[in-house]
């Protein structure tokens, strides 16, 4: 009896492996090739892989959607997936600290800003906060959020399309065909930003969080930031902070990752600065995609120097 059970056990395992690869009818004497999987740090690059990839890669990013995965540590289902991983897209620039406490495959490890590590901001005397389920975090070392700059985008996309290549170069004619298009669409996306920017370099504005600065530096953005979030109401010591900026810093408006809390944008109108989202887009958007969030940025910083798109 006890044989039988075994006999059948062994039995529906094999079933299940053989079936869990791919559900469909194989006809005899063909294989079924499995689609690689990738898995990604932060949104930005999930969609850049995708736009690459096309149908011949699986492109996961499993952190969750209502914190910042520059400062997530993933758990232990989510790092087993990325030690899994065909291909592990990295942001580089200090990004997801947490790379650097666990083991991962380093072959299998890209960094898609490694070509432009000359390019990359260096930030001094940068404060340590607390926000949200991640808890403290810092904003010191590097500045990460290369993909604001639509012509660093491009780039680091193309180091998603060079790791594909060189990983599956059957495909190559597909992956640059996937680049070409994504990187024209980031090109026309700079020039849209750029053209908004054009004779604006002087004119001051605020920003309500450190991570603006390849921003700020591609278009010449005279910027100064704060550490304030959208869904905290700021303190009295921040507010009165904030006024001996504006003292020598006269901006109208400030930009915000999220929309800032009702109170708060009542209080800086008193102060004579208006607010405007301008989505760094890290993690997934509740609408649209990378490329339809930076549009909308787009159109609202038409707003913000009195010009449209």
């Amino acid at each position: 009896m006890i044989s039988r059970l075994v006999l059948m056990a062994a039995v529906v395992v094999q079933a299940v492996s053989c079936t869990s690869r791919d559900s469909r009818s194989v006809p005899a004497g063909r294989e079924v090739e499995a689609t690689p999987t990738v898995y990604v740090v932060n949104y930005p690059l999930k969609y850049f892989a995708e736009r690459v990839g096309g149908q011949r890669v699986l492109v996961e990013f499993p952190a969750p959607p209502d914190i910042d995965p520059a400062f997530w540590m993933p758990d232990a289902a989510a790092l087993a997936g990325f030690q899994g991983a065909d291909l592990i897209i990295a942001n580089g620039a200090d990004y997801a600290k947490w790379l650097d406490k666990v083991t991962l495959p380093e072959s299998r490890l890209i960094f898609t800003t490694d070509a432009f590590e000359d390019q990359l901001i260096q930030l001094d005397g940068a404060m340590t906060h607390t926000h949200g389920p991640t808890g403290e975090h810092s904003h010191a070392g590097t500045a990460f959020t290369t993909w604001l700059d639509a012509t660093l985008a491009a780039r680091q996309a193309e180091a998603i399309r060079e790791a594909f290549t060189a990983e599956w170069p059957k495909y190559v004619e597909e992956f640059q065909r996937g680049f070409d298009q994504l990187e024209s669409d980031l090109l026309a996306l700079d020039s849209a930003i750029g053209r908004i920017a054009t004779n604006h370099s002087g004119m001051p504005l605020l920003a309500s969080h450190p991570v603006y600065q390849y921003l700020a530096r591609r278009y010449g953005l005279n910027l100064r930031s704060v550490q304030w979030e959208p869904d905290e109401e700021p303190t009295p010591a921040m507010w009165r902070d904030l006024r001996g900026v504006l003292r020598d810093h006269a901006a109208e408006w400030m930009l915000w990752e999220d929309t800032p809390l009702v109170e708060t944008t009542r209080q800086l109108r008193e102060l004579g600065v208006e607010s405007v989202v301008f989505d760094q887009c890290g993690n997934t958007p509740l609408q649209g995609d990378y490329l339809s969030v930076m549009h909308d940025n787009v159109v609202r910083l038409g707003a913000v120097f009195g010009r449209g798109d």
